[in-house]
């Protein structure tokens, strides 16, 4: 089951990765519609053409006449809302979310969701250092990663709808994981290199870095600008993964830094050969 641009697309949550969506499937000629808290995002969208309608409030109507809706929210608040306002979806309404965890949230949704809707799990591997919907870009799909993590509660349609959600989206490389092995892999590559990101920056108190720096720091703290609150809950919610992955990475780092203390030379060299040839494996690719 593909995309139909008959169908009614409403976007729960409109900041960055709600607003990008948006103006991604306008430009392709779907009808979006927004439900958001800020009347200045609903304002800002509707002025630059973003979306179609949208509104502040839990719009029973709006909701209604939805076919498929993308939540774009905190885990937390995402269950929240589907358990306050489940009873408006429309019969064979398919929802999504851009969750950046997976175990946490999907079992618990799909436990308590409607038997006529289906929750198909994806996660939008792209985003900004920047938030809002005044920083929505669809460019920032362009070679990047889109992740379908179903589970046993979803059909054959569903993961083929959402899958076509991220060919429309512009996405290069679409995916699909457990919820386990999604949370594994994101613990790795995103919720780390958040950590590397923030204690690099709180590690060293030296005043003036910023006058001496080069590319190399801020290439790797480009992330650090971080949204406390929306981290904090998705380090929380994925504890056990991230912790692993904590380990390993001390004992890489120790690793190094016992050959550095023996004057290992070989040993550094293969780390660094290691690393760069994974490292090739990682550049984006154009559509």
């Amino acid at each position: 089951m593909k995309l139909n641009k008959d169908k009614k697309i409403l976007i729960v949550g409109l900041g960055l990765i709600g607003g990008s969506y948006a103006m991604a499937l306008t430009k392709k000629g779907y009808r979006v519609g927004a439900i958001t808290r800020s009347e200045s995002s609903i304002e800002y969208a509707l002025s630059m053409g973003l979306i179609d309608y949208g509104t502040t409030e839990i719009d029973k109507d709006i909701i209604g006449e939805a076919d498929l809706i993308i939540f774009c929210l905190y885990p937390n608040v995402f269950y929240e809302w589907i358990k306050n306002n489940q009873q408006y979806f429309k019969p064979g309404a398919v929802i999504t979310d851009v969750t950046g965890i997976k175990v946490n949230i999907v079992y618990k949704i799909q436990e308590i969701l409607r038997p006529d809707v289906e929750f198909i799990p994806s996660h939008p591997m792209a985003g900004r250092e920047v938030y809002g919907v005044k920083n929505a870009d669809d460019r920032i799909f362009k070679g990047a990663n889109f992740i379908v993590t179903p589970t046993s509660k979803n059909t054959p349609d569903a993961i083929e709808l959402c899958r076509n959600l991220g060919e429309e989206l512009g996405f290069y490389r679409i995916s699909e994981l457990t919820p386990e092995k999604h949370d594994d892999m994101i613990g790795f590559l995103s919720q780390l290199t958040h950590c590397i990101a923030i204690t690099l920056m709180t590690c060293n108190n030296v005043e003036h870095l910023q006058d001496y720096t080069g590319d190399s720091f801020r290439d790797l703290t480009r992330i650090a600008r971080i949204n406390e609150d929306m981290w904090t809950e998705l380090f929380l919610l994925n504890r056990d993964q991230l912790l692993k992955h904590i380990s390993q990475f001390e004992v890489e780092l120790d690793k190094l830094k016992i050959a550095l203390n023996q004057n290992d030379e070989e040993t550094i060299k293969d780390i660094m050969r290691k690393s760069t040839e994974r490292r090739a494996l990682f550049d984006k690719k154009e559509n």
